[in-house]
């Protein structure tokens, strides 16, 4: 029986995209680099940005961290209100809350964004707990940021009574290296195929399957 949940932000509890898209075109434009097809950059929503934008662009690691600095520029002051929760979500959150759940955010963006974006769309009252990555590119892996989450909810050693719900394959990958199940939403940004690879405990479809999976 779960009694806890984690759940990632970008894809899974916000449409985050747009924003995101649009700070990492930003970015890649101030190193030189055009790219007007913003799907193309969907890959950048839920991993670590320096793993990426090595990875999309043959960075070297200075690169990368300079490119993430040029991201923050727009996202900080622009990007992080293109934005919006999922229809639904607000409402889960809430009946989770009523039936006895304890509630984390486990996200890859920085803690001091997870929070800015929550208490936007006023839903930081719904989690117990609140963890990201450190602005100066530590704990950026998904599966430190769920070992951190659950240190502070004190579930370190309660392993089996925790899940964790995400949208990309780092999510499902994360949580299995910690000893956790994962639900996979497929609404998100991460692609039926790799989340069929990745072999979640389950996939679903919507915020409303989601729901029903945990009552």
């Amino acid at each position: 029986m779960y009694k806890a949940i984690l759940f990632d932000l970008d894809g899974t509890l916000t449409a985050s995209g747009e924003g995101i898209t649009k700070s990492v075109q930003y970015a890649l434009s101030k190193m030189g680099i055009e790219e007007p097809d913003l799907q193309k950059l969907e890959g950048f929503v839920g991993p670590p940005l320096m793993e990426q934008f090595q990875r999309y662009a043959g960075f070297s690691e200075a690169d990368a961290r300079r490119a993430v600095e040029y991201y923050r520029e727009r996202y900080a002051t622009v990007g992080i209100y293109e934005n919006y929760p999922y229809e639904g979500i607000e409402q889960l959150l809430g009946t989770l809350k009523e039936r006895g759940y304890l509630l984390a955010v486990a996200s890859s963006k920085p803690e001091y964004f997870v929070n800015q974006v929550l208490d936007y769309f006023r839903l930081t009252s719904y989690f117990d707990v609140i963890v990201g990555s450190e602005m100066n590119g530590c704990r950026t892996r998904k599966a430190e940021v769920i070992a951190e989450a659950l240190r502070r909810l004190g579930f370190s050693n309660k392993r089996k009574q925790v899940i964790m719900v995400g949208d990309k394959e780092h999510d499902v990958y994360g949580a299995r290296e910690e000893g956790l199940d994962c639900v996979a939403v497929s609404y998100g940004y991460g692609t039926q195929e790799e989340l069929a690879q990745a072999e979640p405990l389950k996939i679903v479809s919507s915020v409303r399957e989601l729901e029903d999976f945990f009552l």
